[in-house]
């Protein structure tokens, strides 16, 4: 089994794992009732509408 011959620094190891710790940020989707930014798949939270009805009441 292959074994590496020296020892790998601590800025190269982090370097290479901090590729994968970039995040993205969530995608908004526009609320077609009231054109509020909202998450998608999710009740709006300006108006409480979801996918062409009302679902929760908000005042």
């Amino acid at each position: 089994m292959p074994v590496p011959k020296r020892k790998l620094t601590r800025s190269r190891t982090r370097s290479r794992r901090s590729a994968n710790l970039r995040l993205e940020p969530a995608a908004h989707s526009l609320c077609p009732n009231c054109g509020n930014s909202k998450l998608p798949h999710t009740v709006c939270a300006n108006c409480g509408w979801y996918r062409g009805r009302q679902v929760i009441d908000v005042e």
